[in-house]
């Protein structure tokens, strides 16, 4: 009988406990919400705990005020996102918004607020919401002529409503793709400085490396700034012959877009495409080859470059660069193979120049498969020298000392031919396991300002006290 009473008793407590877990819930679920304030919770940054007016897809907020116990639902822009009860008390509740948030497709009558609801009463506050930090990864053209189109390719760049070129320049001639991934504007006259391209959106400001409009890199553009170098022209040779003299023909060309750019450089010069065989045969290495001046031109010596690129800094932070127009779609044959300095074969891709001192460029090979590349104007090529056969090799080993800029200085001002070359081989070999099988070569290639540049990302931070 006593254990009878005993759990007679217990059944009783546990009953009242009940009813008063029930009263307390209905209390709570009536009791008004109200928020004060929400701020940003980021351990990385300096400020852990920052008040904010604004949060982005995949952060953490804590929302502060009253009435949060008893918490039920919450919408951010609509979206039902979860939270641990565990993170929550009356004055102050922990969630992330999570990546699934509509941001520019939300509802209008949701979008930029957040809704608490409990069982008897609910709040909706506005609070803006944002995509993750836009990001500019490339730019169709890095040194426009005015009145060139130029697109900016990245992520969450929606909405993009002003971009500020190097010198303060401003733009609002922008087209913007509805999913973030693209915008366009024409490049203005007047723009004489160099730096970085920021932009402006719905998602915040992005920013390109400082390489927009970087002249101060330049090696040769053929129209006076750099000096080009060429020896043993013949009409059928390899040798694209850079001015008129007595024993050699220049085979430089307007710029065929009258974009004014002055000359540029044919890479299967008019004299081959009209030849005998109509273009660079099947099998052909070396098929052309063009060149800065090399030894003793001061413009050769890339420590002058220091004053712009420090000589410490990391080979995937300064490329190559240079521009190029293809009118007709290239696919099935040829590379272009980039050269440090003077001291090889140009028999390109799965050669003994492979994995040297020496870079590829195979535009119409993409992620292993083959598609055609056209351009529709002058377009950049960027090429890390983080991405040039040896110093990719030192990266990938553990055990040496990671290259950098200067050692790239070094390496050219120690070799005997310091000329920095390209050229079109046109043999047989395999890509990113994409077999090709060289065939006759008749493709127009133009290239244009050959240039080194500062290729370091630039981080936008939301906040002034993290810049």
């Amino acid at each position: 009988m006593k254990k009878i009473h005993i759990l007679y008793l217990t059944l009783l407590t546990l009953i009242g406990i009940t009813f008063l877990s029930c009263e307390e819930s209905d209390n709570l679920g009536s009791t008004p919400i109200q928020v004060t304030k929400i701020y940003l919770e980021d351990h990385e940054s300096s400020v852990p705990d920052r008040p904010v007016e604004f949060a982005r897809l995949g952060q953490m907020i804590r929302i502060e005020g009253s009435g949060f116990l008893g918490m039920k639902k919450v919408f951010i822009n609509g979206y039902d996102t979860y939270f641990n009860v565990a993170y929550v008390t009356d004055n102050s509740m922990l969630i992330s918004i999570h990546r699934n948030t509509p941001v520019v497709d939300a509802e209008e009558e949701v979008r930029n607020t957040i809704q608490l609801v409990k069982e008897g009463t609910d709040i909706t506050y506005t609070f803006t919401i944002m995509a993750a930090s836009p990001t500019i990864t490339r730019l169709s053209n890095t040194l426009p002529q005015p009145g060139d189109l130029v697109t900016a390719y990245g992520e969450n760049l929606h909405e993009t409503s002003k971009v500020t070129l190097p010198g303060g320049v401003e733009v609002t001639n922008i087209v913007s793709d509805e999913e973030g991934e693209w915008f366009t504007f024409t490049m203005p006259d007047g723009v004489t400085a160099s730096g970085s391209l920021f932009s402006e959106g719905a998602n915040g400001k992005a920013a390109t490396p400082a390489y927009f409009n970087f002249t101060e890199g330049i090696l040769l553009d053929w129209d006076g700034n750099g000096e080009g170098g060429a020896w043993s022209w013949s009409e059928g040779g390899s040798m694209i012959g850079i001015q008129d003299s007595d024993d050699q023909q220049s085979d430089l060309v307007s710029d065929p877009l009258n974009s004014g750019r002055g000359n540029c450089v044919p890479l299967i010069p008019e004299r081959i495409l009209n030849g005998a065989n109509g273009g660079v045969v099947a099998g052909k290495a070396r098929a052309t080859e063009v060149w800065t001046a090399g030894t003793d031109n001061p413009m050769d010596d890339w420590s002058r470059m220091y004053a712009y690129i420090p000589e410490t800094t990391p080979l995937n932070e300064v490329a190559f660069q240079f521009d190029i127009y293809v009118p007709d779609p290239w696919s099935n044959t040829g590379q272009i193979q980039v050269v440090l300095y003077n001291n090889f074969n140009f028999t390109g891709v799965g050669s003994d120049d492979d994995g040297q001192r020496t870079a590829f460029y195979i535009p119409y090979i993409q992620d292993g498969v083959m598609v055609p590349y056209q351009t529709e104007g002058w377009e950049t090529v960027t090429i890390p020298f983080s991405e040039f056969g040896h110093y990719a090799n030192m990266l990938e080993d553990d055990e040496a000392t990671p290259p950098t800029f200067k050692n790239v200085v070094e390496d050219r001002l120690a070799a005997t031919y310091q000329n920095f070359g390209m050229g079109i081989v046109n043999t047989d070999f395999t890509y990113q396991e994409v077999e090709v099988i060289s065939t006759l070569f008749n493709q127009k290639i133009y290239v244009d300002n050959w240039r080194v540049v500062p290729v370091k990302k630039v981080t936008v931070s939301d906040y002034d006290d993290e810049e």
